[in-house]
Protein backbone atom coordinates (compact mmCIF):
# COMPACT_ATOMS: atom_id res chain seq x y z
CA UNK A 1 0.00 0.00 0.00
CA UNK A 2 1.12 3.36 -1.18
CA UNK A 3 1.84 5.96 1.18
CA UNK A 4 -0.56 8.55 2.15
CA UNK A 5 -0.25 11.48 -0.23
CA UNK A 6 1.08 14.62 1.90
CA UNK A 7 -0.61 18.21 1.46
CA UNK A 8 -0.02 21.92 2.66
CA UNK A 9 -3.33 23.27 2.97
CA UNK A 10 -3.55 26.87 2.24
CA UNK A 11 -6.51 29.10 2.90
CA UNK A 12 -6.87 32.69 4.36
CA UNK A 13 -9.81 31.37 6.73
CA UNK A 14 -8.88 29.56 10.06
CA UNK A 15 -11.78 28.03 10.05
CA UNK A 16 -12.06 26.49 6.88
CA UNK A 17 -8.19 25.36 7.37
CA UNK A 18 -9.62 23.36 10.28
CA UNK A 19 -12.29 21.79 8.59
CA UNK A 20 -10.24 21.23 5.36
CA UNK A 21 -7.99 19.54 8.28
CA UNK A 22 -11.04 17.70 9.93
CA UNK A 23 -12.57 16.41 6.63
CA UNK A 24 -9.33 15.06 5.28
CA UNK A 25 -8.44 13.27 8.36
CA UNK A 26 -10.57 10.89 7.95
CA UNK A 27 -9.09 9.74 4.60
CA UNK A 28 -5.89 9.46 6.59
CA UNK A 29 -5.29 6.25 4.48
CA UNK A 30 -4.92 8.54 1.38
CA UNK A 31 -4.34 12.15 2.01
CA UNK A 32 -2.32 13.51 5.20
CA UNK A 33 -2.06 17.25 6.25
CA UNK A 34 1.35 18.00 6.72
CA UNK A 35 1.23 21.86 7.68
CA UNK A 36 -1.55 24.92 6.77
CA UNK A 37 -0.27 28.21 5.31
CA UNK A 38 -2.49 31.81 5.13
CA UNK A 39 -1.37 33.36 2.70
CA UNK A 40 0.84 33.12 -0.78
CA UNK A 41 4.30 34.13 0.64
CA UNK A 42 3.60 31.69 3.59
CA UNK A 43 2.73 29.06 1.15
CA UNK A 44 5.69 29.43 -0.62
CA UNK A 45 8.08 29.10 1.90
CA UNK A 46 6.51 26.47 3.60
CA UNK A 47 6.33 24.64 0.67
CA UNK A 48 9.92 24.43 0.20
CA UNK A 49 10.63 23.35 4.33
CA UNK A 50 8.01 20.81 3.90
CA UNK A 51 8.27 19.19 0.95
CA UNK A 52 4.22 18.80 0.62
CA UNK A 53 2.61 16.53 -2.69
CA UNK A 54 0.10 18.61 -3.33
CA UNK A 55 -0.66 22.49 -2.20
CA UNK A 56 -4.17 22.83 -1.86
CA UNK A 57 -3.92 26.19 -2.43
CA UNK A 58 -7.02 28.80 -2.19
CA UNK A 59 -6.66 32.29 -4.78
CA UNK A 60 -8.39 35.12 -2.83
CA UNK A 61 -5.80 35.64 0.17
CA UNK A 62 -4.39 38.62 1.45
CA UNK A 63 -0.36 39.79 0.01
CA UNK A 64 0.03 37.91 -3.44
CA UNK A 65 -2.33 35.77 -4.03
CA UNK A 66 -2.85 31.80 -4.80
CA UNK A 67 -1.88 32.75 -8.73
CA UNK A 68 1.27 34.70 -8.03
CA UNK A 69 1.86 31.97 -5.24
CA UNK A 70 1.22 28.85 -7.72
CA UNK A 71 3.50 30.57 -10.39
CA UNK A 72 6.58 30.84 -7.53
CA UNK A 73 5.67 27.54 -6.32
CA UNK A 74 5.92 26.03 -9.80
CA UNK A 75 9.58 27.95 -10.23
CA UNK A 76 11.02 26.89 -7.03
CA UNK A 77 9.49 23.70 -6.19
CA UNK A 78 8.29 22.06 -9.84
CA UNK A 79 7.82 18.36 -8.11
CA UNK A 80 4.82 19.83 -5.92
CA UNK A 81 1.06 19.88 -7.75
CA UNK A 82 -0.67 22.70 -6.84
CA UNK A 83 -4.53 21.87 -6.69
CA UNK A 84 -7.05 25.03 -6.25
CA UNK A 85 -9.74 24.86 -4.31
CA UNK A 86 -11.34 28.23 -4.32
CA UNK A 87 -15.35 29.87 -3.66
CA UNK A 88 -14.29 32.23 -6.77
CA UNK A 89 -16.19 30.78 -10.23
CA UNK A 90 -14.68 33.19 -12.82
CA UNK A 91 -12.12 33.24 -15.40
CA UNK A 92 -9.35 32.73 -13.11
CA UNK A 93 -9.67 29.21 -13.86
CA UNK A 94 -7.41 29.73 -16.92
CA UNK A 95 -4.83 32.03 -14.89
CA UNK A 96 -4.20 29.58 -12.99
CA UNK A 97 -4.25 27.06 -14.83
CA UNK A 98 -1.09 29.28 -17.02
CA UNK A 99 0.38 29.85 -13.77
CA UNK A 100 0.90 25.75 -13.26
CA UNK A 101 -1.84 24.57 -11.03
CA UNK A 102 -2.67 21.11 -12.22
CA UNK A 103 -6.64 20.76 -10.78
CA UNK A 104 -9.22 23.46 -10.18
CA UNK A 105 -12.12 22.37 -7.65
CA UNK A 106 -14.36 25.08 -6.02
CA UNK A 107 -15.47 24.45 -2.66
CA UNK A 108 -18.37 22.85 -2.77
CA UNK A 109 -16.88 19.68 -3.73
CA UNK A 110 -17.35 16.95 -2.09
CA UNK A 111 -14.88 15.68 0.30
CA UNK A 112 -14.59 12.17 -1.95
CA UNK A 113 -14.22 14.22 -5.14
CA UNK A 114 -11.64 16.43 -3.40
CA UNK A 115 -9.24 13.64 -1.98
CA UNK A 116 -9.68 11.91 -5.55
CA UNK A 117 -8.29 15.22 -7.17
CA UNK A 118 -5.70 15.43 -4.63
CA UNK A 119 -4.33 11.82 -5.45
CA UNK A 120 -4.57 12.42 -8.96
CA UNK A 121 -2.83 15.58 -9.16
CA UNK A 122 -0.22 14.05 -6.63
CA UNK A 123 0.50 11.35 -9.43
CA UNK A 124 0.27 13.76 -12.65
CA UNK A 125 -2.63 13.82 -13.64
CA UNK A 126 -4.94 17.36 -14.26
CA UNK A 127 -8.49 18.14 -12.53
CA UNK A 128 -10.64 20.34 -13.70
CA UNK A 129 -14.70 20.80 -11.78
CA UNK A 130 -17.09 20.59 -14.40
CA UNK A 131 -17.68 24.23 -14.17
CA UNK A 132 -14.03 25.17 -14.44
CA UNK A 133 -13.45 22.90 -17.89
CA UNK A 134 -17.22 24.49 -19.67
CA UNK A 135 -14.92 28.27 -18.48
CA UNK A 136 -11.59 26.87 -20.09
CA UNK A 137 -13.54 25.97 -23.59
CA UNK A 138 -15.25 29.17 -23.15
CA UNK A 139 -12.16 31.22 -23.00
CA UNK A 140 -10.11 28.86 -25.19
CA UNK A 141 -12.54 29.18 -28.21
CA UNK A 142 -13.71 32.61 -27.75
CA UNK A 143 -11.98 35.33 -30.55
CA UNK A 144 -8.10 36.43 -29.58
CA UNK A 145 -7.94 33.53 -27.16
CA UNK A 146 -4.55 32.41 -28.66
CA UNK A 147 -2.28 35.58 -27.17
CA UNK A 148 -1.90 35.41 -23.26
CA UNK A 149 -3.34 38.52 -21.37
CA UNK A 150 -0.97 40.70 -19.86
CA UNK A 151 -1.25 40.26 -15.92
CA UNK A 152 -3.15 37.14 -15.46
CA UNK A 153 -2.75 36.89 -11.73
CA UNK A 154 -5.49 40.25 -11.38
CA UNK A 155 -8.96 39.45 -10.92
CA UNK A 156 -11.67 41.00 -13.46
CA UNK A 157 -12.14 43.46 -11.44
CA UNK A 158 -8.26 44.37 -10.78
CA UNK A 159 -8.25 44.65 -14.26
CA UNK A 160 -11.07 46.89 -14.14
CA UNK A 161 -9.70 48.91 -11.75
CA UNK A 162 -6.07 48.74 -13.11
CA UNK A 163 -7.66 49.95 -16.88
CA UNK A 164 -9.53 53.07 -14.96
CA UNK A 165 -5.86 53.82 -13.41
CA UNK A 166 -3.84 53.70 -17.03
CA UNK A 167 -6.25 56.18 -18.21
CA UNK A 168 -5.47 58.53 -16.02
CA UNK A 169 -8.20 58.81 -13.67
CA UNK A 170 -7.99 59.37 -9.77
CA UNK A 171 -9.59 57.48 -7.19
CA UNK A 172 -12.50 58.94 -6.83
CA UNK A 173 -13.26 59.29 -10.47
CA UNK A 174 -11.90 55.43 -10.34
CA UNK A 175 -14.59 54.96 -7.70
CA UNK A 176 -17.62 56.89 -9.68
CA UNK A 177 -16.58 54.85 -12.75
CA UNK A 178 -16.63 51.36 -10.76
CA UNK A 179 -19.19 52.07 -8.38
CA UNK A 180 -17.17 51.53 -5.83
CA UNK A 181 -16.48 53.57 -2.44
CA UNK A 182 -13.07 55.57 -2.28
CA UNK A 183 -11.42 52.93 -0.01
CA UNK A 184 -12.32 49.95 -1.78
CA UNK A 185 -10.55 51.37 -4.70
CA UNK A 186 -7.27 52.44 -2.49
CA UNK A 187 -7.67 48.64 -1.09
CA UNK A 188 -7.82 47.28 -4.63
CA UNK A 189 -5.16 49.66 -5.76
CA UNK A 190 -2.48 48.11 -2.67
CA UNK A 191 -3.31 44.59 -4.06
CA UNK A 192 -2.60 45.74 -7.56
CA UNK A 193 0.41 46.99 -6.55
CA UNK A 194 1.72 44.31 -4.79
CA UNK A 195 1.07 41.71 -7.63
CA UNK A 196 2.84 43.49 -9.77
CA UNK A 197 5.49 44.13 -8.31
CA UNK A 198 5.31 48.26 -9.02
CA UNK A 199 6.60 50.99 -6.07
CA UNK A 200 3.73 53.45 -6.98
CA UNK A 201 1.01 54.69 -9.15
CA UNK A 202 3.14 56.23 -11.65
CA UNK A 203 5.20 52.53 -11.84
CA UNK A 204 1.87 50.79 -12.55
CA UNK A 205 1.17 52.73 -15.68
CA UNK A 206 4.58 52.33 -17.01
CA UNK A 207 4.67 48.24 -16.47
CA UNK A 208 0.81 48.29 -17.68
CA UNK A 209 1.89 50.44 -21.18
CA UNK A 210 5.01 48.30 -21.49
CA UNK A 211 2.92 44.87 -21.49
CA UNK A 212 0.98 46.21 -23.83
CA UNK A 213 -2.22 46.86 -21.62
CA UNK A 214 -5.20 47.65 -23.61
CA UNK A 215 -7.49 49.80 -21.69
CA UNK A 216 -11.30 49.00 -21.07
CA UNK A 217 -13.28 52.33 -22.50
Amino acid sequence: MSAPVRVLVVDDHVFYREGIKTLLAVRSDEVTVVGEACSGEQAVSMAAELDPDVVLMDLRMPGIGGIAATRQLAAACPAVAVLVLTMIDDDSVLAALRAGARGYLLKDAQVDDVVRAIVAVAHGQSVLAPEAAERVHRQLTRPGSMHDPPFPELTAREHDLLAEVTQGRNNREIALNLGLTEKTVRNYLATILVKLHARDRAQLIVKAREAGYATRD
